[in-house]
Order: C-alpha cells, then sequence, then structure tokens
C-alpha cells in the first residue's frame, strides 16, 4: 500500500508541474526584489520551486 501512495502522488505532482511554472516564477521575482541573485542560481531556483511546489500540491491531493 505505501508504494501505491508514493505513485499516486507522483502521478498528480507531474500533471501539476506546467501549472507551477507561474507561481514559482513570481515567487522568485519576489525573492529578487529582496536580495541579488546571479542568472545561473535563478534558473535553478525557479526550477527548484516549482518541483517543490508540484509535490506538495500532489502531497495535498493524495491525502486531503
Amino acid at each position: 500500500m505505501g508504494s501505491m501512495d508514493i505513485v499516486l502522488t507522483l502521478v498528480f505532482s507531474i500533471v501539476m508541474l506546467l501549472f507551477m511554472a507561474f507561481p514559482a516564477i513570481k515567487i522568485v521575482e519576489w525573492i529578487e526584489r529582496r536580495m541579488t541573485i546571479p542568472e545561473r542560481w535563478r534558473n535553478v531556483l525557479t526550477f527548484a520551486i516549482v518541483i517543490f511546489l508540484s509535490l506538495l500540491i500532489g502531497v495535498f491531493l493524495r491525502y486531503f
């Protein structure tokens, strides 16, 4: 049963990847207003936030 929970969470997260790009870009822009971020780290940070938000939504959809 535990592996099925992981699979369903990842399926929900994959669907949300595209939709979480815009909020991630806005979050990174908000962070940039408060501190300077190099170009390379801005892209990495955006990608990491997209993954984090997608997993967060996937967990929310699976368990709530």
